[in-house]
C-alpha cells in the first residue's frame, strides 16, 4: 500500500487525525473535493482582512486540553462574540440577557424580567410537540416573536409550528447584563486566520486538492488499509437508501469603501422579511486589522440542492432514521472510518471535533 490513511476531507478533524498520524510515522493521503483546503474555517486575506469564507468561526472551548493543543499552530486573539440582533430596525443584544429585557420591556431588574417571561410561558399549554410551543416555554412570547421566530424561519425553510422542539432544546437566558455570548473560559480567533492552523496541521500529508473520492472510490480505497471518511455518508453509497437532508447556505459578499460599515461583528436579521439571517463584518474578528476598506458577507439559509454545500444536518425523526440505516452499511466496509460532522450527521464546534478527532487517534494509534 502506498499510505497507511486515505483521509477524505481536510476540514478539522481530517487535518487533526493526519498531523497525529503523521508524528507517529504514518503516511497519509488527504483528499479535498474543493480548490483549497480546512473545509469550512478557511479563511483568505482580502484588503489585509482575514475573510471567514464560509461564515463566521469563533473559537470557543471549555476543554483545557482542546485549548491547549490548538495554541500549538496558531496565537490566538482575544475576541469574545457579541451579536447584535436586528429587528426592523431596532436593534437588541444577544444572547437573551439583561440588556436585552431592559431594550425590549424597559426593565432594569432581574425580578421583572423574570416575572415577564414566566407570565408569558403560561400561554403554552397542552403537549410541547412543535419548535414553537419549546421556545415560547423558555423564553416567553415576546422574545420568541421578535428574536426567534422570523431567524428560525428562515434558517430551516418551514414554519416554527411545523419544526420538532428538538431543535431548540434550550435558548440561553442569562438574567446579568453580559453580552458575550459563550459561557466558555476559553475563546479567541487566530490572529494569522484559520487557514495557517490548517496548512500546519497538513504539512506532514500528501494533499490532492479537487479529488473528489466517490467519483473513483475504488482506485482511492486501493492505496490504504484505511480510510477516514468526513464526508456526507449519503454520497458515499451513491445514495442507494434515499437523500440525507440538509440546510445549506449562499453567501453574498460585498467591498465597502469605509472602515467600519456596522461597527460589530455578527448583526442577525431576526425578522422574516429580511431574506438573510446575518451579515459578518470580518475586520471586527481582529481589532489589528488595519485597512481603508471593510468587507461584509450576508448569509441566506437555502436548500441544499441549490448549493450542494451541506451545512446543517435535519436531524427530525426520519432524517436520523435513514441515517442510522447508512450507519449500518458503513459498519459492513472493511477498514472504514467515520470522523466530523458530516459523516456522523450531526453539528459539532471547533473544539469537539478536535476532541473526537484526538479520541480516534488515541483510539486507533495508541
Amino acid at each position: 500500500m502506498m499510505y497507511d490513511y486515505v483521509i477524505v476531507g481536510s476540514g478539522l478533524f481530517g487535518a487533526v487525525f493526519a498531523y497525529e498520524a503523521g508524528l507517529r510515522k504514518k503516511r497519509c493521503l488527504v483528499l479535498e473535493k474543493r480548490d483549497h483546503a480546512g473545509g469550512n474555517i478557511y479563511t483568505e486575506k482580502r484588503d489585509g482582512i482575514d475573510i471567514h469564507r464560509y461564515g463566521a468561526h469563533i473559537f470557543h472551548t471549555s476543554d483545557e486540553e482542546v485549548w491547549k493543543y490548538v495554541n500549538q499552530f496558531a496565537r490566538f486573539n482575544s475576541f469574545i462574540n457579541t451579536p447584535v440582533a436586528n429587528f426592523n430596525g431596532k436593534l437588541y443584544s444577544m444572547p437573551f440577557n439583561m440588556n436585552t429585557f431592559y431594550q425590549m420591556w424597559g426593565v432594569t431588574t432581574p425580578a421583572e424580567a423574570k416575572a415577564i417571561i414566566e407570565k408569558q410561558r403560561r400561554c403554552v399549554t397542552g403537549e410541547i410537540d412543535n419548535l414553537e410551543k419549546q421556545a415560547i416555554s423558555l423564553v416567553g412570547e415576546d422574545i420568541y416573536r421578535t428574536l426567534v421566530k422570523g431567524y428560525t424561519e428562515k434558517q430551516w425553510g418551514r414554519d416554527c409550528a411545523d419544526l420538532p422542539p428538538e431543535i431548540i432544546r434550550r435558548l440561553p437566558v442569562r438574567f446579568t447584563f453580559d453580552n458575550n455570548y459563550f459561557n466558555d473560559p476559553y475563546q479567541g480567533i487566530p490572529e494569522d486566520g484559520y487557514t495557517a492552523i490548517i496548512d500546519k496541521l497538513l504539512a506532514g500529508a500528501d494533499v490532492r486538492l479537487g479529488a473528489d473520492f466517490n467519483a473513483d472510490r475504488e482506485k482511492y480505497r486501493s492505496m490504504a488499509d484505511r480510510v477516514l471518511y468526513t464526508g456526507a455518508l449519503d454520497a458515499y453509497f451513491d445514495f442507494r437508501l434515499g437523500h440525507l437532508s440538509y440546510r445549506s447556505v449562499r453567501f453574498e459578499d460585498e467591498r465597502f469603501e469605509c472602515e467600519n460599515l456596522q461597527g460589530v461583528a455578527v448583526m442577525n436579521y431576526t425578522d422574516r422579511e429580511t431574506p438573510y439571517t446575518r451579515v459578518i463584518e470580518h475586520r471586527h474578528f481582529n481589532r489589528k486589522t488595519v485597512s481603508p476598506v471593510t468587507w461584509i458577507s450576508r448569509e441566506y439559509p437555502v436548500d441544499y440542492s441549490e448549493t450542494g454545500e451541506a451545512y446543517y444536518p435535519v436531524n427530525d425523526r426520519a432524517n436520523n432514521e435513514l441515517y442510522a440505516r447508512y450507519r449500518a452499511l458503513a459498519e459492513g466496509e472493511k477498514g472504514l472510518i467515520l470522523g466530523g460532522r458530516l459523516a456522523q450527521y450531526a453539528y459539532f464546534d471547533m473544539d469537539k471535533t478536535i476532541r473526537a478527532a484526538l479520541d480516534l487517534v488515541r483510539q486507533e494509534l495508541g
